[in-house]
């Protein structure tokens, strides 16, 4: 939890959209590792190194230099809610839905969306 505070601190000094491909991996020795999505935003990450290490330092942070690895992050998605389930209705709209229709593509997908339902 720590780690996330000052992930959010850190990339407040930086410009958008490099905030949002940049995530704050560790802290490690006197080194930051930071984690971009791709290699563009770790060569202008580094452009900000400086403004980083401030923002580290005014956080009362000890580090001396940045790392910056590639790494493919998965969006964090603002307390996602859990999925509601179909209600019955919905299933049996999404079966009429697949006997009334000629395609066949169309009807088996229907169909497998309203067995899922039912899992």
């Amino acid at each position: 939890m720590q780690l996330q505070a000052l992930d959010r601190q850190l990339r407040q000094s930086l410009p958008e959209p490099l905030a949002s491909h940049t995530r704050l991996g560790n802290l490690r020795n006197d080194k930051l590792v930071f984690l971009v999505d791709a290699p563009v935003w770790g060569l202008r990450l580094r452009l900000h190194a400086n403004a980083l290490l401030d923002a580290a330092h005014a956080a009362g942070i000890r580090a001396s230099d940045i790392a910056v690895k590639v790494a493919t992050m998965q969006p964090v998605p603002p307390d996602a809610a859990p999925p509601i389930p179909l209600s019955a209705a919905a299933r049996e709209t999404l079966r009429a839905a697949a006997a009334a229709t000629g395609d066949e593509t169309l009807r088996s997908q229907l169909l497998r969306l309203a067995s899922m339902a039912d899992s």
